[in-house]
């Protein structure tokens, strides 16, 4: 008897961090793992990974990491898996992986082994295969997986859009999809982002003439932002710039990284001539590229606005193009960048997202996806759960059974057996790991508890030095506030202050005592003092009492 379960550690109601797992009995397959930024509500955290605590207790079921693309929301989650799944197989297209291991440490890329796949290659696992489909994105090697089972293929598409003018690397294989829906699709997951949007994606995906636009009507300096790893925007930008007299100018790290490899393994066509360096920087005819590094959408530009950048400064000539519309989630962010530029009186021009659209399937790609399919059960994935619905609702008006349309939350498990869809109501524990900076750890709820207090509130230090031996009163107690009051206009509270954890010090310190519970004091003090706080000023900083014997 087959069992087969299909279940989301993250990706389903939400944008980014998708991971989906595939159990065909017992063995487990992983198809990608990926990030989503964080929008606002956690103070400093970075980015957000799915817990994967799922996978490193069944590590030793897993048969492999497929990832679909080189993108953060499908792939950005692995350095930070690597140390708790050592030894695990990570399946990806060329490009996909150089672009991972440029996110990684030689340490977190010692932990995987790496497997380079191509479109249209077989994988064999014995009692399943693993067969790739070439796909259209908006970078070159996004590939669909198709999972042949005992009881049927289960197809995986990643991101994609039918867009028949983008040819070579980046086509879709219609003829392979075809092929594939004739042997027979047990489920379909399809991704939702636009499935609210009427018609194909295609042409609205291509921006080469608003390019052209926008440099022939700004003569001078062009700081343009750009979305990492999203090689065809980067194309259309060098090829209109070649028809130009202008210098590309790359700046950061990591995007000279990519676009460098890019060329030299024919994923990019320039004329390498047409590339310039930061002595171009201050050229009139300079276009600028600069791209966030797994930061929040826009860091880098931000950084710029507020004059922290090393090598970029404003200057009320410039053009800041922003190249990508807008997607859901950041148009509050891109909302305040405008509003910033705007303020130092900068040009800004960026593509609007009812015009402008990304390399995402809207209705009429996912009709045709479908009807070249046909798959007996349709699972919607990525987007947020409205997206889900209205992919389900397309799923329905070509004829497959409502009761075959799979809506799902992350963690809901989809169970077949024997081909058949059996409801076992079986939930696998779902959470996010939040992550900050550098920190290969879970941020934590206390922590951002914290962050909240002090950016609310403030903090108000007290400090005490005692005399080892007789436990007397040396120095303080000294207070020191940040974020709370301002200091020369509240001398009565600094010194109500003093003497209040003076008097819970006199209180629970016996001169010549050899014993003294600082746990206690301590207590005393904060619940002193947070009562006084709120009774006079309604506020509740983060208190803390340090006591030193010399």
């Amino acid at each position: 008897m087959s069992k087969i379960k299909i279940f989301s550690l993250g990706g389903l109601n939400e944008n980014g961090k998708n991971m989906y797992v595939v159990e065909v009995d017992k063995k487990i397959y992983v198809f990608d793992a990926g990030l989503k930024y964080d929008n606002e509500r956690n103070l400093g955290i970075d980015y957000i990974i799915p817990n994967f605590d799922y996978l490193v207790k069944n590590k030793k079921r897993i048969q492999g990491i497929f990832l679909t693309h080189g993108h953060e929301s499908n792939m950005g989650a692995i350095p930070d898996m690597a140390k708790r799944l050592k030894g695990v197989s990570v399946y990806g297209t060329k490009l996909t992986l150089e672009i991972l291991r440029m996110d990684m440490t030689e340490e977190e890329m010692k932990c995987i082994h790496f497997h380079e796949i191509k479109p249209h290659c077989k994988l064999d696992f014995k009692t399943e295969t693993i067969f790739t489909i070439g796909m259209t994105h908006s970078i070159p090697d996004a590939i669909c997986y198709v999972l042949n089972t005992k009881a049927g293929a289960i197809v995986y598409t990643g991101d994609f859009t039918f867009d028949h003018a983008m040819t070579g690397i980046y086509k879709t294989d219609i003829g392979r999809l075809a092929y594939v829906g004739k042997q027979g699709v047990l489920c379909l997951m399809a991704e939702s982002l636009y499935a609210e949007r009427p018609g194909y994606t295609a042409p609205n995906n291509r921006v080469e003439d608003f390019i052209r636009t926008v440099l022939a009507k700004n003569e001078n300096r062009i700081i343009a932002t750009v979305f990492p790893a999203h090689i065809y925007r980067i194309q259309e930008i060098f090829n209109e710039v070649s028809k130009t007299h202008r210098k590309i100018v790359i700046m950061g790290k990591s995007l000279q990284n990519l676009i460098h490899y890019a060329l030299n393994h024919h994923y990019l066509k320039l004329d390498k001539r047409v590339i310039g360096d930061l002595s171009n920087l201050e050229d009139k005819n300079a276009v600028v590229l600069i791209s966030d590094e797994k930061e929040k959408p826009f860091a880098n530009l931000e950084r710029i606005l507020r004059g922290f950048d090393k090598y970029i400064k404003l200057k009320k000539t410039d053009t800041i193009f922003i190249t990508e519309p807008a997607y859901e989630g950041i148009e509050k962010r891109l909302s305040y960048v405008m509003d910033e530029i705007a303020m130092q009186g900068v040009n800004a021009v960026s593509l609007s997202s009812k015009k402008h659209l990304l390399h995402h399937a809207s209705s009429e790609d996912l009709k045709l996806l479908i009807n070249i399919l046909q798959p007996k059960y349709y699972f919607p994935v990525k987007g947020e759960y409205r997206h889900q619905f209205a992919n389900a609702e397309i799923a329905e008006s070509l004829g497959i059974p409502k009761e075959n349309i799979l809506l799902k939350q992350n963690g809901d498990v989809v169970t077949f057996e024997n081909g058949n869809l059996v409801d076992t109501k079986e939930h696998i524990e779902t959470d996010e790991i939040l992550i900050d900076g550098k920190s290969s750890g879970d941020i934590g709820d206390l922590v951002l508890k914290d962050r909240e207090m002090l950016g609310e509130n403030g903090i108000v230090i007290i400090s005490c030095t005692l005399d080892r031996d007789t436990k007397e009163i040396l120095s303080g107690p000294e207070v020191l506030t940040r974020g709370f009051i301002y200091v020369k206009e509240n001398l009565d509270v600094i010194e109500e202050i003093k003497n209040m954890t003076k008097e819970v010090l006199e209180h629970n310190i016996e001169v010549g005592s050899k014993r003294v519970d600082y746990a206690k004091i301590k207590n005393e003090v904060r619940e002193a003092l947070g009562k006084y706080f709120y009774k006079t000023m309604e506020s509740k900083p983060m208190i803390i009492t340090v006591i030193q014997e010399v």
